[in-house]
């Protein structure tokens, strides 16, 4: 039997030794590492405190909110700080869900109808509170109206009551601006037949005489209204001119908007509306500056590109991003449009929700897009 020397035992020992150390070694640097230990570039510093992903809040598949959204998080995506953030646009219920959401943290961004948001903010209506939602760009307009059958008997909206009228999906929150409408009309929500319907199944119930009258609208032109026209005889009912600068007076999200002579069958004057509440992009007022900064920076200065994935990106221009409706801005997207130099100073909206006088332009002053692919079919998604 062979023995080993008492000198290759203890450089065994010893080599073993040393592998032990080494391991050790390893242990205590990965330690190190995961707990904050060691330096590092300052410019591997700030990567590492970027958020490494951005979720978007836009509502169900099918509607312009979640084609919007995922223009933006592609941009966003693209040119976010270093470009490594992934961003996401995930499929929600809509406007109210999202404004929940941001309250709540599970969301970093969304989209929403800025009349939903307007009164979300202040806890008024159905709102169980006031809950915290900024505004981070101003998007495209909303552009509705009632329309009637010929020959209905309805030639004004007060004489909307007592009648069948469609007024959008159940739960899409239509109620937030059409209840505002009404009152100006001198009546109330209650004073209808509410119906509801997505704007196509509208159609088809003022086709079939199931309806007496139906909201419709979006951008301009509106494919519905386009597809009521075309079937058949309507009547654009018209608001009172009075109550309608009472409207645009009370709430910021209400501005005036006419609809060209010739854009529907059968319209051969131009309609003096209202955009009901544009779509726009929102965060939480507690979100972090530099990521809030960051987005507006990245969308605005990069906003031609999203104009090729969708036609709402032409509503991001110098005359509507940062334009009010109703909603305080987030600090730090206010910070990046006064440094670009496009903050509209009169249209200043402070964190309580109070606005200061100023004049709301025209949509034809604003540049937004009028494609009526800029929103969708069923009114801007405002659920």
């Amino acid at each position: 039997m062979h023995l080993s020397s008492p000198t290759s035992s203890l450089s065994a020992l010893s080599r073993r030794a040393l592998t032990m150390l080494a391991l050790a070694a390893l242990v205590l640097a990965s330690l190190m590492v995961a707990c904050g230990g060691g330096s590092a570039p300052d410019g591997e510093e700030a990567a590492s405190s970027s958020p490494r992903f951005l979720s978007i809040g836009t509502a169900p598949p099918g509607g312009a909110f979640f084609v919007v959204g995922g223009a933006l998080a592609e941009v966003l995506g693209s040119h976010f700080g270093d470009g490594s953030t992934q961003v996401t646009a995930e499929a929600t219920q809509g406007s109210q869900e999202n404004i929940r959401r941001l309250a709540q943290g599970d969301l970093d961004l969304a989209l929403s109808n800025s009349a939903i948001t307007y009164f979300g903010v202040r806890g008024e209506g159905d709102w169980d509170q006031a809950y915290p939602a900024r505004a981070v760009l101003t998007l495209a307009p909303n552009v509705a109206l009632f329309v009637t059958p010929s020959g209905s008997g309805i030639e004004s909206i007060a004489d909307l009551a007592g009648r069948r009228v469609v007024i959008g999906p159940a739960g899409a929150g239509f109620h937030y601006f059409v209840r505002p409408i009404l009152a100006a009309h001198g009546i109330a929500w209650e004073d209808l037949t509410v119906l509801h319907n997505t704007q196509s199944g509208a159609v088809d119930m003022l086709a079939d005489g199931s309806a007496d009258a139906a909201f419709l609208g979006g951008a301009v032109p509106t494919a519905s209204i386009t597809q009521a026209a075309s079937g058949q005889s309507i009547v654009f009912l018209p608001f009172d001119p009075e109550a309608r600068q009472r409207l645009i007076d009370e709430y910021l999200f209400f501005r005036p908007a006419t609809i060209p002579a010739g854009t529907y069958r059968g319209q051969e004057e131009d309609y003096l509306g209202l955009d009901v509440g544009s779509m726009h992009f929102i965060a939480s007022a507690d979100a972090d500056d530099e990521v809030i900064y960051e987005v507006t920076r990245a969308l605005y200065e990069n906003r031609e590109e999203v104009a090729t994935k969708h036609p709402a990106g032409r509503a991001i221009n110098p005359n509507n991003a940062a334009r009010s409706t109703g909603t305080p801005f987030h600090p730090a997207a206010e910070r990046y449009f006064r440094e670009a130099g496009i903050w509209p100073e009169a249209a200043s909206v402070d964190a309580e929700g109070s606005a200061a006088d100023g004049e709301v332009a025209d949509p034809s002053e604003t540049g937004e897009s009028t494609d009526s692919s800029a929103t969708d079919d069923e009114g801007s998604d405002a659920s």
